[in-house]
């Protein structure tokens, strides 16, 4: 926030142009970093781009970057996306045919109901 109670951030249709995807799928369990070349840079981004690879310095994925940055799940994976393809980012690919464990699903549903 700024002094004034306004955010330093702009609307995101604004930043990603509106966009509400991007150029390839990204899954919001994906895994973002990070490169060396987006920490060399970082400080010459848009501020919702720098943000981001300031999240990223540690490993997260597309979920929690939207959350920490307030933003759409859809407004995260364009901003995510565009810094991929500007190789300012890395993002790991997830394994979509991959079948859950039963067993920890059934342990995350007991701890649930046990809420």
């Amino acid at each position: 926030m700024n002094a004034d109670g306004s955010s330093p951030f702009v609307r995101p249709y604004a930043v990603t142009g509106g966009r509400t995807g991007s150029s390839g799928h990204l899954a919001i369990e994906a895994l973002v970093a990070t490169t060396s070349r987006g920490r060399d840079v970082m400080h010459t981004l848009v501020p919702e781009y720098e943000a981001v690879c300031r999240i990223c310095r540690e490993v997260r994925s597309v979920a929690e970057i939207a959350a920490l940055l307030g933003v759409p799940l859809g407004v995260a994976g364009v901003i995510v996306g565009d810094l991929a393809e500007y190789g300012l980012v890395v993002v790991e690919p997830t394994d979509g045919d991959a079948v859950p464990d039963i067993q920890l699903l059934e342990r995350v549903l007991s701890g649930l109901e046990n809420l």
